[in-house]
Parts: C-alpha cells; sequence; structure tokens
C-alpha cells in the first residue's frame, strides 16, 4: 500500500513542479533557473513543516505522511535539475548565476525547512 501512495503521491508532485516551473519560466524567463529555484524552496518550507508536525504532534499517520512527503514531495522537488542547471550557467560562464544559485539554494533551503518547523510549533 505505502508503494501506491509513493507512486501517485510522487505522480502529482511531478504535475505539480511541471506547472510551476513552466510558471516560473513564462513570468520570469530562462536567464536563471526560477523555477527549480522556487519549487526546492517551496519543497524546503513544506518538509520542514509536515515533518515537524508528524514527529511532534502525530498529526499524520504513517501512510499520510509517506503520501505527502516520499511521494508528493519526492516528486515536487529535484536536485538533479538543480545540478545540471548550475553546471549549464558554469559551463555558459556564468558564474555569479551559478555561485547564486548553489548559494541562494542551500542557504534559503535550510532557512525554509527551519521556517517551516517554527510555522509547525505554532499549529
Amino acid at each position: 500500500m505505502l508503494y501506491l501512495l509513493v507512486f501517485i503521491g510522487a505522480g502529482l508532485g511531478g504535475i505539480m513542479r511541471y506547472f510551476c516551473s513552466t510558471a516560473m519560466l513564462r513570468a520570469l524567463g530562462p536567464s536563471f533557473p526560477f523555477g527549480t529555484f522556487t519549487v526546492n524552496m517551496i519543497g524546503c518550507l513544506l518538509i520542514g513543516l509536515i515533518a515537524h508536525l508528524a514527529e511532534t504532534r502525530s498529526y499524520l499517520s504513517q501512510e499520510m505522511r509517506t503520501f505527502l512527503v516520499v511521494g508528493i514531495l519526492g516528486g515536487y522537488t529535484t536536485f538533479s535539475s538543480f545540478g545540471y542547471e548550475t553546471v549549464t550557467l558554469l559551463r555558459d560562464g556564468h558564474l555569479t548565476l551559478a555561485l547564486l544559485n548553489a548559494g541562494g539554494q542551500l542557504v534559503l533551503g535550510l532557512v525554509c525547512v527551519w521556517l517551516g518547523m517554527q510555522v509547525a510549533k505554532i499549529l
């Protein structure tokens, strides 16, 4: 049953990722990987929130946590795209953008996980 939940969640997460990434591309253009950046920050925020609620409040069953974290968020976020886009920026001579992308996703991702946990403490 857990495998089915992961399968369904990952499909939904992948669709959500594609929608968000293409919306950011249309809105802001291709000069910087805004889509992946945005998806990863939202994913980090949500995983902090969901994991903290699951661990400290027992709000979620194991099945629901697996569906949300492994399934939906696993399908939604991706660091493989992050790696590819950063290397592509480096390859194309955009060192500043590559460093901004890598450093920004790392630092803001950690801040978003922490922020998600803080929001979960309030709920």
